[in-house]
């Protein structure tokens, strides 16, 4: 399949919202990547409920709702009421995770699950059956704009080779530090989604960058 582009709401001119919402909606990008932050998680707030309403109402392409919060059960139904279309929740935030997958899934989204850049790729083994998409952090979730790691490449191998080998179809996700400079050998890894937050908001032509990524020029 062609990769995906999620710009990530993150990077947009929050003065300036819908024009931003507008802009991926005219762009050849595929989802809307909304970064939901709770200050405890990870030690950063960024927008809760009320606003994805409002980017809801104007976006005009799939919701990919990225929680990165704790007890994620307790708001799966609110997420769905407010259009998301993909919930992905973390590994580290789930006791029970399975029950949780299953959750998402039965209100009738996509079930994706985020891994910290410290988390390794095996402890979904048991899971990746299961989900809809794993989302790998390439950077310390809580911030926009930061540095990829490096070692991200391997965990993207390792991931791939899970899915292959198993009956699994999840796509893979990379968020964090994803621009031109290192799209391509994301997707040569093996990965099917590129949150692209800055790399899209700040470039002088954010239409052309995410082309781009997309590998059309």
């Amino acid at each position: 399949m062609q990769h995906l582009i999620a710009p990530s709401i993150l990077a947009a001119d929050f003065a300036n919202l819908q024009r931003d919402i507008e802009l991926v909606n005219a762009s050849e990008a595929d989802w809307f990547h909304l970064d939901v932050m709770d200050g405890v998680f990870v030690p950063n707030i960024s927008f809760g409920m009320p606003v994805i309403k409002a980017i809801a109402q104007h976006a005009k392409k799939p919701l990919d709702v990225h929680l990165m919060i704790v007890d994620p059960d307790r708001y799966i139904e609110e997420f769905k009421n407010l259009g998301a279309d993909v919930l992905t929740v973390h590994y580290e935030a789930c006791t029970h995770l399975h029950r949780t997958v299953q959750s998402i899934q039965t209100h009738g989204m996509k079930a994706g699950v985020a891994l910290n850049p410290h988390t390794p790729v095996e402890g979904l083994k048991d899971i990746i059956e299961d989900v809809d998409l794993v989302c790998l952090m390439s950077v310390n979730p809580g911030f926009g704009g930061q540095k990829f790691i490096e070692r991200t490449y391997d965990k993207v191998r390792a991931l791939r080779k899970m899915i292959d080998d198993s009956t699994s179809c999840a796509l893979i996700e990379i968020d964090g530090g994803v621009g031109p400079e290192n799209w391509e050998k994301l997707v040569d890894a093996g990965a099917n989604v590129l949150v692209a937050g800055s790399s899209t908001f700040r470039a002088s032509d954010p239409h052309a960058a995410v082309r781009k990524m997309k590998g059309m020029q």
